[in-house]
């Protein structure tokens, strides 16, 4: 960035005291103009030209850019995005039945729980993406695909090992002055991370909580999802029950199905015991192959068999559809190799 102050990612009276703008509303106009997706200063025409030259001398609008872009059949576009330091995340857009379109944003550039079926989880830690970063993913697939309805924090990395930049970035996506995306349409999913959850409840913003669960058997969870021996079962569900009842938000219980290892009668009878008083939905999705990974995904009649024996307990379940997976873009897949240049950093 050559030393440029990188603007998306701030708030109007943050971008005031960055560049010494004066007088305020001259900053509240970069701001919206960011908001509507704006790539150059150029394009500001409320702002005097003057103004418009010493802004491309002191600061751009994107630290991040675009390097590779796949679109699946079935209507996903999964989006390679290099920052300044070199590192790469990747954010895909969803598309539900109903044609709602949904933003899957990173918050990391790799992930440091090393969840044994997930893509992401074999690259090791990565870093915190900043709030502009996570910001600059939204607005480049708003780019790529119209306008979008929903965003989910379920890319690359843990969310609640970066609470301090997604707070920010959902601040200035969700400002009534800015894009104005209503925090009702936000999710974030973790693995499980017990602090991170009390946090999120105590602290805010308030979003849709999706809990990666996978199994609700100890010993499974823990050779599946190494983070799950600091984070054990019994305190997750009050962390979860604590969460729903302080937000006033119903949460969601993922489960990633691996054929033969979390699809039986036992584990279903385990999940039902742990969403037990939690008024949870259950989300459950067919693990997506991962090159390299032993594990093998579910047939429908596998899914359907282990839905069906959650719903006799009367639990809220869905079984997600297969999306993405041709352009390694569904979930657990992200961080692929992109075949533009055979590599990922």
């Amino acid at each position: 960035m050559n030393g440029k102050t990188a603007l998306t990612g701030l708030l109007p009276h943050e971008i005031a005291e960055k560049l010494g703008i004066s007088p305020a509303y001259r900053a509240r106009q970069i701001y919206e103009w960011i908001a509507k997706g704006a790539e150059s200063f150029s394009v500001m025409t409320n702002l005097d030209k003057r103004t418009r030259e010493s802004l491309e001398e002191t600061a751009c609008l994107r630290s991040s850019r675009v390097t590779d872009a796949l679109r699946d059949s079935d209507g996903t576009v999964k989006l390679q995005i290099t920052m300044s330091d070199g590192r790469a995340a990747e954010t895909v857009l969803l598309t539900d039945r109903n044609g709602r379109k949904t933003a899957c944003v990173s918050c990391q550039s790799g992930c440091a729980m090393g969840c044994a079926f997930c893509q992401t989880g074999q690259l090791g830690p990565g870093r915190n993406l900043t709030a502009g970063e996570i910001t600059e993913e939204f607005l480049f697939m708003e780019k790529e695909a119209g306008t979008l309805s929903n965003i989910v924090f379920m890319g690359m990395g843990e969310p609640m090992q970066n609470l301090a930049e997604i707070r920010k970035a959902v601040a200035v996506l969700t400002d009534k002055n800015g894009r104005s995306l209503s925090a009702r349409r936000i999710t974030l999913s973790t693995c499980g991370l017990i602090e991170g959850i009390y946090d999120l409840a105590d602290n805010g913003p308030h979003l849709r909580l999706a809990v990666s669960l996978t199994t609700a058997d100890p010993k499974l969870r823990e050779l599946l999802m190494p983070a799950a021996k600091s984070n054990p079962l019994p305190e997750l569900k009050k962390a979860v029950q604590y969460y729903a009842e302080k937000s006033g938000k119903r949460v969601t219980l993922e489960a990633a199905l691996l054929s033969g290892q979390n699809t039986g009668a036992e584990s279903a009878q385990r999940l039902i015991e742990f969403a037990s008083g939690t008024d949870a939905c259950i989300n459950l999705i067919p693990w997506n192959p991962v090159p390299g990974l032993e594990f093998k995904a579910p047939s429908k009649k596998e899914c359907e068999l282990f839905a069906s024996m959650l719903r006799r307990a009367h639990l809220n379940v869905t079984v997600r559809l297969r999306r993405g997976s041709r352009v390694q873009g569904a979930c657990g897949q992200l961080g692929r190799p992109s075949p533009a240049d055979g590599k990922f950093t």
